[in-house]
């Protein structure tokens, strides 16, 4: 049997497996230029992940082995033309004109892989091509049962399961468990987004059940059965409602008539007066002018407001403000 060592050593045990160049592709993807035969020798370093020196000394060493296999040097003419062919692929841009290009074909780069000791990716094809190379010197005769053509598909496929349990497995699974953290972070997110929108809503329907025009005949109800008392408590309400601080129910009849005392959101102090009377009452004219002076003159008040259930005997008039 053909061992790595002797591979590594025998011209000729390398020349015996040249043919089997897709193996290359079997251990890792070979990025290939335009042309779709050839790689440079940063594209052959990168396959092998060694550094573009490693491969240029080994091309010296081996270089008639390498040339007899696909290693070609391009200089002038041949050189033009291969890079005009080959402009879409990166080949690296210099202040002044390339002197040569080395080029290598797939087999010349299935040879390098059977050169290079220190590169784990060419031990790999060499184990790959190994393996195979056993399983075809071992094989029965054509017309043995299929159970051994099925033994050597399984030993290949367990080469390939071991190849990608040790890279794209763990990548794919780093993308799953990453997937599943943004996942978490969106539904949390959609659930605030609800439970805003619900609030809103809540606040749209409760904004137009107080504000949406006029009351209704069992708002107006409620109004007419309050106390004198229970309409300043709920006119007050409404002031802290609309933002006002410091609101302050006064609960006692006074010559100023100013019932309820407090602030806006922007520090403004305000007074109100509540007159909560049957629609068929007015309010008389001499009682808002007393509350205007005591509100203006004697309270010196920001904003005075006159809340009333019935309509004031001088419509033409403005409750002050």
């Amino acid at each position: 049997m053909i061992n790595e060592q002797a591979l590594l050593e025998s011209p000729a045990l390398r020349g015996s497996v040249l043919d089997r160049t897709d193996v290359l592709d079997k251990v890792k993807a070979l990025s290939l230029l335009p042309d779709g035969m050839h790689v440079t020798t940063a594209m052959a370093a990168a396959y092998f992940g060694v550094t573009v020196e490693v491969i240029r000394q080994l091309s010296k060493r081996r270089r008639e082995e390498l040339e007899a296999n696909g290693m070609v040097v391009l200089r002038g003419a041949d050189l033009r033309q291969f890079e005009s062919d080959n402009m879409s692929l990166s080949l690296g841009s210099y202040p002044q004109a390339r002197r040569s290009l080395t080029i290598y074909s797939r087999r010349a780069v299935l040879n390098i892989a059977m050169l290079l000791r220190d590169s784990e990716v060419a031990r790999q094809v060499r184990v790959y091509l190994l393996d195979m190379e056993y399983l075809a010197r071992t094989q029965p005769v054509e017309n043995e049962a299929p159970a051994d053509v099925v033994s050597l598909d399984a030993r290949i496929d367990q080469r390939i399961t071991h190849i990608l349990g040790k890279t794209v497995v763990p990548m794919f699974n780093a993308l799953i468990a990453t997937s599943g953290e943004h996942r978490r972070e969106l539904i949390e997110l959609r659930q605030d987004i609800e439970n805003v929108e619900r609030k809103l809503c809540w606040h749209h329907q409760r904004i137009n059940g107080l504000e949406g025009g006029a009351p209704t005949n069992q708002v107006r109800a409620t109004i007419a059965a309050m106390t004198w008392q229970a309409f300043e408590r709920h006119v007050a309400e409404l002031l802290r409602r609309d933002g006002c601080t410091d609101v302050v129910v006064r609960q006692a009849r006074t010559d100023r008539g100013i019932d309820i005392t407090g602030r806006t959101a922007d520090g403004r102090s305000v007074a109100v007066q509540c007159k909560n009377r049957a629609a068929r009452w007015s309010v008389p004219s001499a009682d808002m002018q007393k509350f205007a002076g005591a509100a203006r003159a004697i309270d010196r008040v920001d904003v005075a407001l006159f809340v009333a259930t019935s309509h004031s005997a001088t419509k033409h008039r403005r409750s002050p403000t």
